[in-house]
């Protein structure tokens, strides 16, 4: 954990944001796997872990946003769970760790909300993911599963959001921390990419590398020989040489801050001309966003455009794309070679505060937009500041179906080559992505050291 005056200022400036009300800040439940003493791996709460830092399941934060007190509520361990866990802190004793002196069984939590509500105290709350959370904040305000949607706070939101998304020098450190996990992750796959190995094989002891060294991966695993697939997680097939092995995965550390990179290479460990090619427009996407980041920029009109872009002016190099990148890009045709959004927020979360909503909180008036090219994934109103991290992951994919629904419908006529095309309908997908932190005038990669990226450090990684 930071200290406690970290926690304590973390909730200071929220009650500052907020002003007026009750700050409801759940933390996880255990879930159940296959009954209810066989649980799935514990994570808790970002948010949770933000404000309360504490990893302990069936615990709830609650803060005075007028006064500033804090209370934690939690059970203290009987004998009966010390004969499975082992002694545990009391409730008080790891309030103290984190700067919170009124602690209380959870027993307490109804009636405290059941005032807040008499006395018409806003009871502010994010909105819930997890089915027991739903739950539990319905039958402490009396609503129904159904309303809590629309008693969501817009303003704790908002507070949380913003502050997440700024990170500390001590969280920064934490990343960079999180990141020697990742490293380790990838060039263990490197190193063991062979023809005749099955895809698993590798996605198993990436994990268990992000076990060794922190809490596990941040994410499941993408190990896949068809990168085309943006979520593969089907890592079944047997590594053939001549195609391009595709590894999106990151680590947790023991503080709960994660990694994300991606890195795709050829399973001969040479690349072939053609991959080659597509390669490098990808990686030139990669590196462009690396240079013109900086706080102030616009995410998806400055920097998803600017990928999109470069990508597409890579595209019409080779003959895939006619015309200029702009009337590519602004045709919508980069959507069909790189369905996604440049990139995400990087944190606590994988796709941090994701779970709150995007920055617009309001899909209604982008629904338009995003039925035609899924502006809502591509984080339409987020404005970049210092401190804020995010991935920077361009891909070039040929999709098959998409490729050819598009074709079918008549969509980017004169732009898309689809006859050139053809000749790329099994290549599969590229995808290159490493971390951004963004600085006082620019942005620098996350890391102490590089993974390997370019094709000769590729190449020459593999051929030890």
């Amino acid at each position: 954990m930071f200290s406690a005056n970290t926690y304590a200022a973390r909730r200071a400036e929220l009650c500052r944001r907020i002003g007026k009300g009750v700050i409801l800040l759940p933390g996880n439940m255990p879930s159940p796997n296959n009954y209810p003493n066989n649980a799935y791996y514990f994570r808790q709460d970002s948010t949770f872990l933000y404000f309360f830092g504490l990893n302990m399941p069936s615990m709830v934060g609650v803060i005075d946003a007028e006064t500033g007190e804090a209370t934690l509520y939690g059970d203290d361990f009987t004998v009966e769970d010390i004969i499975w866990t082992g002694p545990q802190p009391a409730v008080a004793e790891l309030g103290a760790q984190v700067g919170v002196t009124k602690t209380a069984p959870l027993a307490e939590l109804a009636p405290a909300m059941r005032k807040a509500v008499t006395l018409n105290r806003r009871v502010h709350y994010l909105p819930p993911y997890r089915g027991e959370s739903k739950m539990l904040i319905a039958s402490l305000l009396g609503l129904g599963i159904d309303m809590l949607h629309e008693h969501k706070s817009i303003d704790l939101m908002f507070a949380v959001a913003e502050m997440r998304e700024v990170k500390s020098d001590e969280e920064v450190e934490q990343l960079e921390n999180a990141f020697l996990i990742g490293y380790e992750m990838h060039t263990t796959a490197m190193k063991m990419c062979r023809e005749g190995l099955i895809e698993r094989e590798i996605a198993g002891k990436i994990e268990g590398v992000a076990k060794s060294m922190g809490l596990g991966v941040s994410f499941p695993s993408i190990v896949s020989q068809h990168g085309e697939t943006l979520h593969n997680l089907n890592s079944e097939g047997v590594l053939e040489n001549g195609r391009l092995l595709l590894v999106d995965c990151g680590g947790e550390n023991l503080m709960n801050y994660i990694s994300d990179h991606t890195r795709t290479y050829p399973v001969s460990g040479k690349f072939t001309q053609k991959q080659r090619e597509i390669y490098e427009i990808v990686l030139a996407a990669h590196d462009h966003i690396a240079k013109i980041v900086r706080p102030g920029m616009m995410y998806m009109n400055e920097v998803h455009r600017a990928a999109y872009l470069s990508l597409a002016e890579g595209l019409r190099s080779i003959g895939l794309i006619n015309g200029s990148a702009e009337d590519a890009v602004d045709a919508g045709a980069m959507y069909m070679f790189m369905p996604h959004g440049l990139g995400h927020g990087i944190g606590l979360d994988v796709h941090d505060c994701e779970n709150i909503g995007e920055r617009s909180f309001d899909y209604s008036q982008l629904a338009e937009r995003a039925a035609q090219s899924a502006t809502c994934v591509h984080r339409a109103t987020w404005r970049l500041r210092k401190g804020t991290v995010l991935s920077d992951e361009p891909g070039i994919y040929f999709i098959p179906a998409l490729i050819d629904k598009s074709r079918a419908e008549g969509l980017y006529s004169g732009i898309v080559n689809y006859d050139r095309l053809e000749d790329y309908r099994d290549f599969g997908g590229i995808r290159i992505e490493d971390d951004l932190l963004v600085t006082e005038e620019g942005c620098r990669i996350l890391g102490s050291k590089k993974i390997p990226v370019t094709v000769e450090e590729l190449e020459a990684f593999m051929a030890r």
